[in-house]
């Protein structure tokens, strides 16, 4: 199997909108289809198995809610360089975001860290019981969409990549 492009969503679709990187995650997938060059994985709530199929891939694409101190349903991109700093600045900023951090390192640590990387992080209205995003928060996912497929669509024109 060749090296793909790997959307990550992450989250608790059982905690409102905790759960909208899986959501974001399943509208990509609706969008672009069963492609070969790009793989979709609900990442949950994190675990170490995660190191596996991100250790597989080429580039990587996560998208999360994120603390960003910023109104319900603000959508912020991060990549590369910015994506590791915002992860290891930000280590409380979310539930997951010191899983993802201690991912981060694991792959380093194995060799494989995608030279590709970005994380789109959306601010929470409400992380507690609910199986529905907020409006602010469903409102945010045509724009979440939009910028993944810009950073989906930059990862395919790298000269080095893999598709």
């Amino acid at each position: 199997m060749g090296m793909k492009i790997l959307v990550l969503g992450i989250g608790n679709t059982l905690l409102a909108d905790e759960g909208v990187g899986v959501v974001a995650m399943r509208e990509l997938e609706a969008r672009f289809g069963a492609r070969a060059d790009m793989e979709f994985l609900d990442g949950g709530t994190l675990s170490f198995t995660l190191a596996v199929p991100i250790s597989e891939c080429a580039d990587l694409l996560v998208i999360d809610a994120a603390e960003l101190g910023s109104p319900p349903g603000t959508v912020r991109s991060f990549e590369g360089e910015e994506m590791d700093r915002f992860l290891g600045a930000n280590r409380k900023s979310s539930v997951h975001e010191v899983g993802l951090l201690d991912l981060m390192l694991v792959s380093r640590l194995t060799g494989h860290w995608p030279e590709q990387r970005a994380l789109i992080g959306i601010q929470p209205a409400v992380v507690d019981w609910g199986e529905a995003l907020t409006p602010a928060v469903a409102a945010a996912l045509p724009e979440i969409c939009a910028t993944a497929s810009e950073i989906i669509g930059r990862f395919a024109s790298h000269p080095d990549a893999a598709i």
